[in-house]
């Protein structure tokens, strides 16, 4: 099943509320899609209601839930929350991720757990939930980093957090794909938004953006039209990391 048209298919986005998330939510209702907006903290709520507010004026159907996912009970529940509401789940995405720009000497125990537990942990428990909950010939798109393909230091926790979701995307696919349900990964370069300025001085900023090969930071409107491909017409791969970062890094 390969379609552009979402109307009637549901769409549940861990982290769907701003930045990148917010912009594949919008797009998605857009298609028709109904759309499960989760977030994190009270600090995203304002974002999240902007994005609902942003679907349900345009005569979109989508509803919000706020929860820690690193608490695995929670993700259950928000597929549950979202199966009750619309009788099934047709696509999950999962677009939550920290970094951490910091030394190896001088990461502590305390950093390393907390950034394997987003960025590792809550991806593992989000594809397996959605193995299990999931429609017939559903989707699954996590996103990951194009560090995955950089030799470089101070990321180590957020690169080598995000290297096993290459792994949970091949198994996953391999696991799921007796009931058609396709498995990828997106690795964007650095985004242009504030989850990429918190940890940069300006030189460094001012290095990323020379780094790609097109030119600048990555920006996520070239990023959500690859994820929506790949729930819908390019659902044919699966398995795979999709590097787009304009030539940022490349394997």
């Amino acid at each position: 099943m390969a379609s552009n048209d979402l109307k009637g298919k549901v769409v549940l986005i861990a982290g769907g509320a701003k930045n990148l998330g917010g912009l594949i939510s919008r797009n998605l209702a857009k298609k028709g899609a109904k759309v499960a907006i989760h977030y994190n903290s009270d600090s995203t709520k304002a974002d999240a209601e902007k994005t609902l507010a942003d679907i349900t004026s345009a005569g979109g159907d989508a509803f919000l839930f706020q929860a820690d996912l690193t608490q695995i009970d929670n993700i259950k529940q928000l597929f549950e929350e979202t199966k009750k509401r619309w009788n099934g789940i047709d696509i999950a995405i999962n677009t939550i991720g920290k970094v951490l720009k910091k030394p190896f000497p001088d990461t502590t125990e305390a950093e390393y757990d907390s950034m394997f537990d987003i960025n590792s942990k809550v991806a593992y428990f989000f594809m397996q939930e959605a193995g299990k909950q999931l429609n017939d010939h559903g989707k699954i798109c996590t996103i990951v980093t194009s560090l995955l393909a950089a030799y470089t230091g101070l990321y180590s926790t957020y690169a080598g957090a995000k290297a096993p979701v290459e792994d949970f995307t091949r198994a996953a696919s391999k696991e799921f794909g007796s009931r058609g349900i396709s498995v990828t990964a997106v690795a964007p370069g650095p985004m242009d938004t504030p989850f990429f300025y918190g940890q940069e001085t300006p030189d460094a900023v001012a290095y990323h953006k020379s780094a790609s090969a097109l030119g600048g930071l990555t920006d996520i409107k070239d990023i959500a039209p690859l994820v929506a491909f790949l729930v819908t017409d390019g659902w044919w791969i699966t398995g795979q990391t999709i590097f787009a970062n304009g030539g940022y890094t490349t394997r």
